[in-house]
């Protein structure tokens, strides 16, 4: 067993030194080696999707403030529609008719000098044929009175129809209104067409009182007329004289 001692030591020698010898001839240069290391990768995913996070955002944000300049613009754009003509047109006709009243027009100081000349006392020293005169015309005042407020009502008629299909046109603007400022500006349209029919309202309802303030007035002044024709029929020598009715002849 000794004999062999020295040549297994020599093989187990060879066998240990012979990887380390031929390694410096096996191994790959040091720049073709490939090194993974899993947390740098780790790190670049993160920031990868952190990166493309940012990236969603800024789209949103963009798509959010182009969708707030598109909103901006719908509710500054103004109504295609506008009734403020039609409203002046029916304003004017029914002024027109007011301002055409007969005799006693709708003006403060036109009525006071009116009723002083042809309304209230009746002056004692005027003829029978003033008087007569007198009451013609305050009755020509009262007819004209009342047709005046036929006109002003047959002209307010007149404005139905076309006050109607101009509300029909407003509520389907105010309907289909694309922003803030189209439908504000159909309802204040709606609401000068209806103060427009309210001023029609107040013009019959003058009309029509002015109509009953002139026949009241005729009244009370034919009244004090009767009075007046009354008093000069029964003063003696001026009127009515007594005497004696034979009704059978011999």
């Amino acid at each position: 067993m000794t004999l062999f001692r020295p040549r297994a030591l020599t093989v187990a020698v060879v066998l240990l030194t012979a990887p380390l010898a031929l390694a410096p001839v096996l191994s790959p240069p040091a720049q073709a080696l490939t090194v993974y290391d899993p947390w740098n990768y780790a790190e670049n995913m993160i920031s990868a999707a952190r990166a493309l996070e940012q990236i969603n955002n800024q789209i949103t944000s963009l798509q959010n403030q182009a969708q707030m300049l598109i909103n901006q613009a719908r509710n500054l754009a103004s109504l295609p529609h506008s009734s403020l003509q039609q409203i002046q047109q029916s304003v004017q006709r029914t002024q027109q008719l007011l301002g055409q009243a007969q005799s006693i027009a709708f003006d403060v100081g036109q009525i006071d000098q009116a009723f002083q000349q042809r309304y209230g006392n009746i002056p004692l020293s005027a003829s029978d044929a003033d008087l007569v005169a007198g009451a013609r015309s305050r009755w020509q005042t009262t007819v004209g009175g009342l047709q005046d407020a036929l006109r002003v009502q047959a002209g307010v008629v007149g404005n139905v129809d076309a006050n109607r299909a101009e509300m029909a046109t407003l509520v389907g603007q105010s309907q289909g209104a694309t922003g803030a400022l189209q439908a504000t500006q159909a309802g204040n349209q709606l609401l000068a067409l209806q103060s427009q029919q309210l001023s029609d309202l107040i013009a019959v309802m003058s009309a029509n009182g002015r109509a009953a303030a002139l026949s009241e007035a005729e009244r009370a002044t034919a009244a004090e007329q009767g009075r007046e024709q009354r008093r000069r029929f029964l003063t003696p020598g001026a009127g009515y004289q007594a005497g004696n009715a034979r009704m059978f002849s011999n």
